[in-house]
């Protein structure tokens, strides 16, 4: 299973996912260190995207 790799700066990172998603919220997309799969079961809730729809969309930024 994939896992979510974050890094670089997870508020430039959380805008463009806002931006993809309108719907989520600040809270559905506050981010804690090794808490990686409760964020993306909030995003997962909110969009009905898959895990790893998510997972590639977010790291699609870490060039």
């Amino acid at each position: 299973m994939d896992k979510l790799r974050i890094k670089g700066n997870w508020n430039e990172i959380k805008g463009k996912i806002k931006q993809q998603w309108g719907q989520l919220t600040d809270d559905d997309l506050k981010y804690q260190e090794g808490r990686e799969d409760e964020l993306l079961g909030r995003i997962q809730k909110r969009t009905g995207k898959t895990k790893e729809e998510i997972i590639h969309f977010i790291e699609s930024f870490h060039l």
